[in-house]
This record gives C-alpha cells, structure tokens and sequence, in this order.
C-alpha cells in the first residue's frame, strides 16, 4: 500500500492539504503559465509548467530519468556543487555563514542532532526572541537524520549523512518587538530563485514539478514545496508562518493544531548530495558522492559482477526509488514488483543487491561517524552518544556480513580527513575502543538469546520487534544476529523494515527530553527583576521594594515567595545553589531560604511575610557565597584542564556546584587512571596559580558563536540577543553563574574523586577554596588515626597496612582450608548422622553447629562422596543445606523448602543445592527427624 506523504490514507491526506489550498496559489505561477494538477498515481496536488504532464514526478509514481542521461549541462563534485549553490545566492544579495555542528543540543534543547538548516535558528531566531546572524542568508549545513538510516543503501538517494544547502529569510509584520521586522521576500520570490537555480545548470522549467506537502517541525508549520526533476526530489521550500497552538484553527500531519504568527519564515533545503548526483548520472548517488570508498569495500568484499550481473544492477537502480520504507507499506511486495519489472526472480535480485546495498551503508555510516566523532561526540548508551554508538554498531555488522576486512578506524578516518577535521587520532582512538566494547557485549547477549529463542519457540510464538529494539539497546544485538541465534532454538523473529528507524526514535524524540516548566500565571503582570549580582559579584547588600508577595503551602508548613523590583541574591541554576541571606524591614530579619527564577521574575522563598510594598534591606550569606563562586569557577577550570589533558572532544555532560563540594560530569570514552587525574588536578592549579582575571561580557550571541564556537555551550543554553560569556585565562564558556574575580581567588582545587556514571561519562568531585582546605585536614585526621591505632608513623602506613592485609588473607584461607578438613571430617560419619535410604543412595542426615559457609563444605563434602546431603545448624537460627548428587532424582529446593517451613522460615533453590532457614532454632532438631520422610515424599 502507497503511504501518502506521512500519512497511510489517501483521504486523509488530502483533506490535510484542503485547508492549504489558497496557501499555494502564488501570483508568481499565475503570471508565468502554472498549472495546478493532482497525481494520477498518489493524489498529490502539484504545479507544472506541463499542461500535458499527468504524474507528481516522485517515485514511485515516476522512476529516475537522469541515470545515464545526467540532468544538468556540466558534471560537479560536492565541493564544486557547493560553491556554485553559495555564489548562485550571494550574488543574489544572500550573506553566507558558517556551517553549525552535527550536534544541535549544543544551542538547542529539543534535539540532538542536526537534521537541517533551519535547525541552526531555532527555536531563538525562529521565535524572534534573537536576530540572525544574517538576512537574508545561505548555508551549507552538514546533518543527520536517523529516520533515514533503513533507507539508506536501498532506495539509491537516501543519505544518513549529507549537506542540506539553504537559503533563509526572516520576516516580521512592521512594528513588532521581534528581533527582525519588514519583509526579506517571501513565496514568490523564493519560488523564482529556485527556478533560476536550476536554469542555471540549464535544466528546461517544464521539467521540474512543485508538489504541495504541509510542513511541521519544532513548533512551527507552514506550505511547504517538494521540487522535483527526473524523479528526484531536489529541493523543497518551506514557508514557516504557523506555531502549535491548541485553539489553532490548522490540524498538520502531526495530529496537531496550529494557528497564524506575526512571523515569517523562508526555510529551505537543498539537497547538495543528490544535486551532485543528477549531474554525474551515476547509478546510485553513492557512486557521486563515495566513488573512491565504494571501489575499495568492493575490492575488500570480493565483489566482482559479470557483465550480465551489472547490466542487471544497472537496470536495477533505476528502480530503486520503489523501495523507499517511508512510502511503501509492505517492503517484500515492493521488492516482488521491482523483479518482476526485471524479469528476474526476485531471490536473484535479493542476493545480487543486497551486498551492494551494504556496501553503500557502509560508505555513508563511515561519512556519518566522522562528523559525529569530528563534532566531538562520544558513544554512551544516552543522548547523541547512544545514536552514535547505533550507527557504529550497525556498521561493524554490515561489514561482517558482507566481508569487507578494512578497519573501521581507517575507513572513517578517511571520511574525517576529507571533511577537514583535525582532531583525527581521537576519532581513530574512539572508533577502536567502541568495537572492542560491541564484540564484548556480544559475546554476553547470546546467551541471554539463546533462553529467549527457547521459550518463544516453546509457545509458539515469534520474538516480536519490541523484544528486537530492548535486545538492541541492552546488548547491541541487530535483528539479524538475533534471527540466526532464534533459527537454531527453533523461534521465528518478528524484524520490521524500519527497525533502526524505531531504536533512533526512542532516542531521538521530544521523550527524550524533560519538558519545561510551564509559566507561574501569577507572575505575568509584574516586570522582569533586575539582577544586582552581576553587577559586583562581591556585594552582598542591597535595598529593594517588595513588588508582590504569593503564599502558598510546601511541606505541610506556610511558605512565601517574595517578589522584589531587584535582589542581589543569585537564584539557583546552571547547577549552581541558590543564595541564601536575609531580608529585612524596620520591624522584623526573615530568612531567605531559596532563591528561584521563573521568566525572569526572582522569587525569594521565606517563612515569613514582610509585606507588599515595604521596602527591604538585603543581606546575602557571604561565606556560602564565597564558597561557591569559588567551585564555579573551578568548574570551569577542570573541565578546561580535562580538555587540555584528554582531548577537545571533552565536553560537560552535567553539573552541580556545591558549598563543600563539586562535581562535574564530562564526556569521555574510557576510563580514567590515577596519573591522568593528577595531571587534571595540576593543569587546574597551574591555571589558578596564574591569577589571571575571570572577566565577563555580555556580546552579540552571533558574533559570540562566531568567534567562539558553540564549544560556549557547556553548561546550558541561554536564551536572548546577548549572552553572559566567561573568561577564565582560556577557557570562555556562557554562563550565569558567580564567579570569583581572579582565579587566584580560588586558593586550591583538590580533585576527591573520579567515577563512571554512565558509559562514555565520567564524574569529577572536587572541591576547592576552604572546602579544599577543610577535605585535606580532614583526611589528615585519618591518617593520623589510623597511623595512631597500629602504632607507626603516617609514612609507615601503607606498607603496615599492606602487611596487615597479606596476614588477614592468608589467616582467611588458613580459616576455610580448616572448615572444610573439619567437612571432610563429619562427612566421615560421626554419633550425630543418621544414615538412610532414598532413591537407592545413602542420605546423610547431620547437625553442624556451624555457620553456613562450614554447612555448605560439609554438604558438598558428602555430595562428593555420592551421598545425599542434609545439613543443618543451630548457630544463628536454624538454617539448612541440601546437596543432591548428579542422576539421582531428589529435589534440593523442595527438601530445602519443608524443612525451613518447620522453622518458621522459608528457603530453595535448584534441583542439586539449595539453602534456607527459620527464626526457630528450638524445632531445629524436630525438623532433621523429619528429613527422611521428606526426602522419601519428594523422591521421584
């Protein structure tokens, strides 16, 4: 079944598009001979210049027409294509910008990757809340969208991994309080700058069709255009001029509604790998963009075609636009018609193309890792880092079912090096490591497989694509491995086309973020409170008016956030604590106990009400102040010295300042030793030994991003036209925190301790100031405690210590070599065993006053000697321990869980070992004069 634009119903999707309608009526193709048609084929409304043309020029409705017959009058190469879509706009008044990083959780906190150039703007510039960095505009945008990794290799256009070239107007209504107004250009305009694109490459007008297709992404909807020619969708131009609003009057494909704003927005894209493509003609768009990769997976696999073999592979590709999984419902009947089409059995086909089809993936994952790694992104099973793990996870499967032998390492390096990034042993590092991890967590997944293939069989039933993507995300086990693991035990495996799809999406989705705090109504008449602590971050004083007062319940106790026209108290966030101090008046001193900001109003929590109006004095806690100013900015220096010492792909991963303490999380791929984290800790005090000034400014964020990077972004991002920098010696970072104003001022930083929070992230606690201070002598104190208690001096210590341990191990085994000679001994019989018959073996019925470690030794000596085991003691309750030997057939757990009933208690275990026990010692014995009859009752 044909998928219609997102949605799976026809009907459905045109009713969509008829609230559209007028929205694609442009003056510009009523003056130049448009006219509007509906796909005979999908349904799709689009415009042509082509009165006789019936289809949209998609496929399937329509397969590739430039393979072999390029569609442009001159052949390109990426670097050439992209140059000529720069100049084509800068020459048409469009200032060019830098591209952004793969990672857009570096300025966005909605998602995780790149996935266009409109990501670059929003939500900040988008909204209006902040000015573009230029306007009009054109960028080339390096992105990935995980969506499309099924498709990859397949379809013969998709890309994980490409350039999204774009042109962006920012538009406002006159006289509004965005950060842009007037109008740039919009529809019109739009639409004959992509004609004129694609003239320039001599492409004939007629050729090219605009298909009608709504727009939704980050809040914001719009009419959108998908441009094609030849069967290839080259470009679509998107007109954001909606937001999601629940009163909206517009339902988008997305399920929601959406509603007018007074902004408009010229968002399109351009695909600079398949523009690439249509000028080369090549069979897939792997071999335009891949050329030298391709010919060496190929030569590694072994992958020879005949003649016949190509001319059919050939024949193949320009069918392939068939196979894409976002509109073919059933992927095998999709594959049937495309052989069928060939006259070719479609197992032939299968097996002729699949290792084509990996080969490509191979190619594209390889450029996708290297902007990841490149960007600084680590492998963690959270956030981008899992997704990266995904794709490098996938990639080493495809290599080892197709044979390709080349390293990994070196293939994206080479990937790396073409995209000019520096940082290329690390990539290469990182890339080794996370396959080593992969084939260790494989190894331990198997076998849970195993078990899960056995009960699916069991009942019946297949492994369904739930189950796939938990195995995934737990063991890195892809459908495939698990369907040849699950053949052997006899279980079928439910693998959806789309799976990677599915896993990117757990990851990759709104889910994966924590929704904001929804706006306080009652702050939304009072004005934004003006923040004295930036001022002189050494003042504590202040005098203010009580703006409002709100009273609400916490805890069970009355509390009260006082509103103030300005405050010197810092309020929490960027993981920094809250202020604390006092406010008071000419009747009363009221604690300030927390310190909370919502939409730039300042609410301080306090026991007690001093008054709507009165006028305050402010005191804040300088001590504690101090103290954590001073972490602050040593936050900022030990992530700065990670970097220096581990690499640049180190980035700050979350934090949480403290009075005594510190801790910073950062990103990292293995683990750290002793002697890495002391060179941390030096760099750290060599950078506060300097006393170099900590100097803040508040610049352009654009001209700050450009200076700067978006490495500005490790600890949150802010919003506005302007961003609070901090300058520590090197190191600049956006932040709005306190700060010390010297770095000297810290004293010392002490780093406590490292651990692993997670995979791919390391936790630094520190401390620094009189914290340090403090956690030094403290540790003094036990040494010296501990020195006092074995009577040496504190540099004697660790070799007595030493000497202790080796003398309490050898003590120990001394001990266990002794419980078991006295096992063996009572295993020998003695007046307290009572021998008797089950099952044709002797059970030894004992009691051994003992703890469980001498009841398991004397159980297991019994057992060895071929006998039934029944121990038991009085030492701490009363517990018991059943062996039974191989073959015979009495039930461990069951003997185990009779006689613990008899106790009080309760116990099993398998068939051959199992303990247990009651609080009832007094019945101990009672209970091992039933043993034989239980074990008689239980023999089978």
């Amino acid at each position: 079944m044909r998928k219609y634009k997102g949605f799976t119903d026809r009907t459905a999707y045109l009713c969509a598009m008829s609230d559209l309608t007028e929205e694609y009526r442009l003056d510009y193709f009523e003056s130049e001979g448009f006219t509007r048609k509906s796909c005979t084929e999908c349904g799709a409304n689009f415009w042509t210049r082509d009165d006789e043309r019936e289809t949209c020029g998609e496929p399937p409705c329509e397969d590739y027409g430039f393979i072999d017959d390029p569609g442009f009058d001159d052949e390109y190469t990426l670097e050439e294509m992209r140059e000529e879509f720069l100049s084509f706009f800068e020459e048409h008044d469009h200032e060019r910008i830098s591209p952004y990083p793969v990672a857009a959780n570096r300025w966005r906190d909605d998602v995780l990757l790149t996935q266009a150039s409109i990501y670059d703007f929003q939500p900040h510039v988008t909204s209006g809340q902040s000015p573009p960095p230029a306007n009009p505009l054109a960028v080339s945008q390096p992105c990935i969208r995980m969506q499309d990794i099924d498709n990859v290799g397949k379809t013969g256009r998709h890309t994980m991994a490409f350039e999204m070239m774009g042109h962006h107007a920012f538009n406002a209504d006159e006289g509004t309080d965005y950060a842009y107004e007037g109008e740039v250009y919009w529809k019109d305009q739009c639409v004959e700058y992509c004609e004129e694109f694609f003239a320039s490459f001599g492409v004939p007008k007629e050729d090219v069709t605009f298909i009608e297709d709504p727009w939704v992404g980050g809040g914001n909807a719009g009419p959108a255009f998908e441009v094609i020619y030849k069967g290839l969708e080259l470009a679509t131009l998107v007109f954001m001029s909606m937001e999601q609003d629940p009163d909206g009057e517009y339902e988008m494909k997305d399920g929601n509604t959406y509603a007018r704003m007074d902004r408009r927005v010229v968002d399109t894209g351009y695909g600079l790998e398949r523009w690439t493509w249509m000028s080369q003609g090549t069979p897939t768009v792997y071999e335009a963009i891949y050329p030298e990769m391709i010919a060496t997976l190929k030569e590694s696999a072994g992958i020879e075609l005949s003649d016949e073999e190509a001319e059919l592979v050939h024949r193949a590709s320009k069918l392939a636009g068939h196979l894409d999984i976002d509109e073919v419902e059933d992927m095998d009947a999709a594959r049937d018609n495309l052989a069928d089409k060939l006259d070719v059995e479609t197992e032939r086909l299968h097996d002729l193309m699949r290792p084509l089809e990996d080969l490509y993936a191979i190619a594209d994952h390889c450029r996708t890792l290297a902007y990841m790694f490149g960007d600084g992104i680590v492998p963690s099973n959270v956030g981008t880092g899992y997704l990266a793990r995904m794709v490098l996870r996938r990639t080493v499967r495809l290599m080892d079912t197709v044979g390709v032998a080349d390293d990994l390492a070196d293939l994206v390096d080479v990937q790396a090096e073409r995209l000019g990034y520096e940082n290329r042993s690390t990539i290469r590092d990182i890339v080794r490591k996370e396959v080593g991890k992969y084939e260790e967590t494989l190894e331990r997944g198997s076998r849970k497989v195993e078990q899960l293939a056995r009960d699916h069989a069991e009942r019946g039933e297949p492994i369904p694509a739930s189950t796939l993507v938990d195995l995934y995300d737990s063991h890195g086990l892809q459908p495939d491995m698990v369907e040849e693991i699950a053949s052997e035990e006899g279980a079928e495996v439910d693998a959806p086309d789309d799976f990677y799809s599915l896993v990117a999406q757990r990851h990759d989705s709104a889910e994966a973020f924590e929704e904001e705090e929804s706006r306080d109504e009652r702050l939304g008449d009072l004005p934004e409170t003006e923040a004295l602590y930036y001022e002189d971050q050494e003042r504590t004083e202040f005098e203010a008016v009580v703006l409002d007062v709100f009273e609400r319940e916490m805890d069970g106790e009355t509390v009260y956030d006082v509103v103030l026209d300005q405050t010197r108290f810092y309020p929490e966030g960027g993981g920094q604590p809250a202020d604390r101090g006092t406010l008071s008046t000419d009747d009363a001193t009221i604690q300030v106990q927390d310190v909370q900001k919502r939409d730039g109003v300042v609410l301080h929590r306090t026991n007690e009400n001093p008054g709507k109006g009165e006028f305050v004095r402010g005191q804040v806690d300088w001590e504690r102040r101090e103290r954590l100013m001073a972490h602050h900015t040593a936050t900022h220096i030990v992530v700065h010295a990670a970097r220096q010492v581990l690499g640049e792909h180190v980035r700050q991963a979350g934090a949480q300042k403290g009075v005594d303490s510190s801790r910073i999380d950062i990103r990292h791929y293995e683990r750290l030793d002793r002697e890495t984290v002391k060179e941390i800790e030096h760099r750290a005090n060599e950078v506060v030994r300097e006393n170099t000034t900590v100097h803040q400014e508040w610049p352009d964020r654009n001209e700050a991003e450009a200076q700067h990077g978006f490495d500005l972004y490790q600890g949150g991002i802010p919003a506005g036209e302007n961003i609070r920098l901090i300058h520590v010696g090197d190191d600049v970072q956006a932040c709005g925190g306190t700060h010390v104003s010297r770095t000297g001022d810290i004293g010392t930083i002490k780093i406590l301790n490292t651990e692993r929070v997670q995979d791919g992230v390391e936790r630094f606690t520190f401390a620094a100031g009189r914290a340090a201070i403090e956690h030094v002598q403290e540790q003094e104190a036990y040494l010296l405690d501990a020195a006092n208690t074995l009577d040496v001096t504190p540099d004697e210590l660790p070799e007595t210590a030493q000497r202790f341990f080796t003398e309490w191990k050898e003590r120990g085994k001394q001990i266990e070599d002794l419980k078991e000679q006295l096992a063996e001994a009572r295993a020998g019989g003695g007046a307290d065993a009572e021998e008797v018959e089950v099952a044709g073996t002797t059970a030894v019925i004992q009691r051994v006053d003992g703890d469980m470690d001498e009841l398991r030794a004397t159980a297991n000596a019994l057992v060895e000697d071929g006998n039934i085991a029944v121990v038991g003691s009085g030492a701490e309750g009363a517990q018991f321990v059943v062996g039974v030997p191989d073959g015979v057939p009495v039930n461990a757990g069951a003997v185990v869980s009779e006689l613990a009933s008899l106790v009080g208690g309760g116990g099993g275990g398998p068939p051959d070992f199992a303990q247990g026990g009651g609080p009832d010692s007094e019945k101990l014995d009672d209970a091992l004069e039933s043993a034989a009859e239980i074990l008689e009752s239980v023999a089978q």
